[in-house]
């Protein structure tokens, strides 16, 4: 038995996280077939992993960068600008695709209320505002509260700092890094178990049945996802780095779109995609800050998600939009997407902001929030699962075209 253990042990390490993940995603549909009680109740697994995930994230984020910058040598490139111009130009496509799939295929809404209350932003302003109060928030309540900007900031100031510290201190943050990392990969390889629960409760406590009455606005919203994935996406990265981007392409979505998926958190994939551009031997230097900077800022199916929604709001009354609006409707999502929270469902309180442009009461902007609710449960997921799996794609790109100039 001695024996047996540390071999199994080793089989699961060793073994491919994607092929045991799809195990865990059918093993959790049959369950919730089988016994929804019983899926409802495997719900917990799925539960533990998330929190587990959102946990460690802010942690991992704040000792990674700030171990990075302190243990940065002169003369080490990183490509942090090319990455933020990607994270812009992939948010503005992502949300100019929406207003031409809406265009050719408009969709009207049976508005309803659904008890929802929620303070949506009352502008641009109110936006860029929270933005920058997030960068001076107090750090230990930015660890505690998941706030990325804000862990992003103080550990750039912290290791910034620490450059002129002795080098014993600076090996102590690399230690603790690799400490924190090693964390991680734990808590990843219990990604198959996570998401078994997810999908089983997911599928017991919703279904389906509640979703086919929006069946045209599902197809609009995760149409011009997969157009962004397997599109536009594809056609920035070969731009980028001139050699075929598929294969990138779906090794991101693969291993990190799917994790993605279920957890509907961003910022809960932050230790999934950081571990993934380890395993594409990225620099260090680079993904450390830019794919925590991407699940706040790089939001393409958040953007999609706010345009499609207003501008079925739009059809609905029977707005008449022109060109000219609806390119600054795109310029909007986008800058309002970069605004939206990197958890489930953190895209939707936007929409109100948007639908002001067309002079959408806050009352029937709200019942598009509902609606946005009831259709989460693939909406949100497929929403997440491109913008994580983006950040990785971008970060990739931005590596690969500096080496390919090298």
């Amino acid at each position: 038995m001695n024996q047996t253990q540390p071999l199994l042990l080793r089989v699961a390490n060793s073994g491919s996280l994607v092929t045991q993940i799809l195990i865990g995603i059918i093993a959790g549909t049959l369950l919730a077939v089988a016994s929804p009680a019983t899926a409802t109740s495997v719900g917990l697994l799925g539960n533990l992993f998330v929190s587990a995930l959102k946990a460690v994230a802010p942690v991992l984020v704040f000792v990674l960068v700030a171990s990075s910058i302190a243990n940065h040598k002169k003369g080490n490139q990183t490509s942090i600008k090319p990455i933020l111009s990607l994270y812009l130009l992939g948010t503005f496509a992502a949300a100019l695709t929406a207003v031409v799939m809406s265009f050719i295929f408009p969709t009207e809404l049976v508005l309803v209320t659904n008890g929802i209350e929620a303070s949506p932003p009352e502008g641009i302003g109110e936006v860029m505002q929270t933005l920058l109060f997030k960068v001076v928030d107090n750090p230990v309540n930015a660890l505690l509260t998941g706030n990325f900007i804000g862990v992003l900031a103080w550990a750039i100031g912290l290791g910034l700092a620490m450059r002129h510290g002795a080098d014993s201190s600076k090996h102590l943050f690399r230690d603790i890094a690799n400490g924190v990392s090693g964390i991680v990969k734990f808590v990843i390889r219990l990604a198959p178990i996570g998401i078994f629960g997810l999908v089983a409760s997911t599928i017991a406590d919703t279904g389906f049945e509640a979703l086919w009455g929006y069946a045209q606005l599902l197809a609009v919203l995760i149409g011009s996802m997969m157009i962004i994935a397997l599109v536009m996406n594809p056609l920035i990265v070969y731009y980028k780095t001139r050699r075929n981007p598929y294969p990138l392409v779906f090794k991101c979505l693969r291993e990190s779109g799917v994790t993605a998926f279920f957890t509907r958190s961003s910022a809960a994939n932050i230790p999934v995609n950081m571990d993934l551009c380890k395993r594409l031997d990225l620099h260090e230097d680079t993904y450390s800050v830019s794919i925590p900077l991407g699940a706040t800022i790089n939001m393409g199916g958040a953007a999609i998600t706010i345009t499609v929604l207003t501008l079925a709001a739009v059809h609905t009354m029977g707005i008449e939009v022109d060109i000219a609006t609806a390119l600054l409707l795109s310029v909007i999502a986008s800058i309002s997407a970069c605004g939206a929270s990197g958890v489930a469902g953190g895209s939707l309180l936007l929409i109100p902001l948007a639908c002001s442009l067309f002079g959408i009461s806050n009352e029937v902007a709200m019942q598009v929030v509902a609606v946005g609710f009831i259709i989460g449960v693939l909406q949100d997921s497929a929403e997440t699962g491109l913008n994580s799996s983006t950040d990785v794609l971008f970060t990739a790109a931005a590596c690969q075209a500096e080496q390919n100039k090298a």
